[in-house]
């Protein structure tokens, strides 16, 4: 039986099973310093095929190397792209009927798959994506240790405290939640683990697999899979006695007023928002409730002054100190 951390370290295994050949021929000349920092590999109809690797966009040729010049671009056909969707549902589309719906589709090893196409409405709600002709696939990259240095300032005399992180996309805030589930969990130097329940409304923290956590998020961590944060959260908090909850991305009401009934109830909460800095997030109706109502002990604000992924600030929210001496990456 082939273990998650084979999965993790075999991208291209997993990757390579859902695209056509030539396809993975391109891929499989591309720059081995390219592939290193792989973060996305778009494929859209009609355009050219493209990736993403190290925060940059890079066009890519039929023959694999990289350009800026989308002309050069080996452009994708309709056969690349049904041909895709054959592979991913092992030619049953309706056997992942639920979760096209949702928008995206997780392999095994915990990489996602997002689909776009025409929306099917029942009742005013999506039942399912027709005419598919866009992919997101997302290399899912654990950094085991990511959390080490933000740790100590949101666990105080052993208590966790209430966590807000905040960045624009892609900055790492995900990496950075998965790892510090982990390590709650699992405990450390001088902290033991803790019951930790995950809201894991886009599969992107846990990316589960058939309910099986493909990423590492600790042994004492119960996770609650594509499922919308504001139930998620009342629902671990009934089931499950959960000593802290984390969630990814809020950004409803809804959510706010689930974490207000957690905190009521005595479990901490960690969870993120989009937000280049506090002021940025004051803009936005949601979070400006969140943050005058100080319902956070401290709020991280990830950048990319030292890399993506800097902390580049961390709030103690009592009087909006910035308690970071310098960004740390």
């Amino acid at each position: 039986m082939e273990t998650r951390q084979h999965f993790k370290n075999s991208w291209e295994q997993i990757i390579f099973a859902a695209l056509p050949n030539n396809i993975r021929n391109i891929i499989k000349a591309i720059p081995q310093r390219l592939l290193s920092g792989l973060e996305e590999i778009r494929i859209r109809e009609g355009r050219p095929f493209t990736i993403y690797s190290y925060g940059d966009v890079y066009f890519i040729s039929p023959n694999g190397q990289p350009s800026f010049n989308p002309a050069e671009a080996y452009y994708i056909t309709n056969y690349d792209s049904q041909k895709i969707l054959q592979l991913i549902s092992n030619y049953s589309i309706y056997a992942l009927e639920d979760e096209i719906k949702n928008g995206y589709i997780t392999l095994k090893g915990g990489y996602r798959i997002g689909l776009t196409g025409k929306a099917v409405l029942e009742e005013g709600r999506i039942k399912t994506l027709k005419y598919i002709n866009s992919y997101n696939i997302r290399i899912s990259r654990e950094v085991i240790g990511a959390a080490d240095k933000v740790l100590p300032y949101i666990i105080d005399k052993n208590m966790v405290l209430h966590t807000l992180i905040l960045s624009p996309p892609q900055m790492g805030k995900t990496t950075l939640l998965r790892d510090i589930a982990r390590q709650l969990s699992n405990g450390f130097s001088n902290f033991n683990g803790i019951k930790v329940g995950i809201v894991d409304e886009r599969s992107e923290i846990a990316a589960c697999f058939q309910g099986i956590p493909q990423n590492n998020v600790g042994i004492q961590t119960d996770i609650l899979d594509a499922c919308p944060k504001a139930e998620g959260i009342v629902m671990l908090m009934r089931s499950m006695s959960p000593n802290v909850i984390i969630t990814d991305e809020i950004g409803k009401f809804e959510d706010i007023q689930a974490i207000e009934e957690a905190l009521n109830t005595g479990i901490s909460i960690i969870t993120t928002a989009h937000g280049k800095n506090i002021q940025d997030a004051l803009n936005r109706p949601v979070l400006a409730n969140v943050i005058n109502k100080r319902l956070f002990d401290r709020i991280l604000i990830l950048g990319n002054s030292k890399g993506v992924g800097t902390v580049e600030a961390v709030y103690e929210t009592k009087n909006f100190t910035n308690i970071l001496k310098s960004p740390i990456k």
